[in-house]
């Protein structure tokens, strides 16, 4: 239970950084700035990138504890994840009873390999 709420908060966070790193633009990006424009933008020249910068420094770190919460939660699992593992877990834990019954030539009596050559 606890490994599926972590899984599906670090996909949440993912999301979010995505968008935070999106939406974030570079020094003169902007298409006023490259014909001499002035490079105001809806919240000010400087208003946005302290915030996005400061949400996407806190997505990130959020990111890594997830991260590192889903690698220690992994460890603790116990589960097949290979087919050899799987073979191994459904084998029998029993050998199968020996027989007393003395064993049979695979060849029917009166022929030899050699035979028919």
């Amino acid at each position: 239970m606890l490994y599926t709420l972590v899984v599906i908060l670090h996909v949440f966070v993912c999301f979010l950084m995505i968008g935070a790193i999106l939406l974030q633009s570079g020094k003169g990006a902007e298409i006023g700035a490259a014909f001499g424009g002035s490079s105001q933008t809806v919240f000010g020249s400087r208003g946005p990138a302290n915030f996005l910068s400061k949400f996407t420094v806190g997505v990130a770190a959020v990111f890594m504890l997830t991260s590192f919460s889903l690698a220690i939660l992994a460890k603790e699992r116990n589960f097949s994840s290979t087919v050899i593992d799987l073979k191994q877990k459904n084998a029998p834990a029993a050998p199968a009873p020996a027989t007393d019954q003395p064993k049979t030539d695979s060849h029917p009596s009166g022929e030899s390999s050699s035979a028919g050559h």
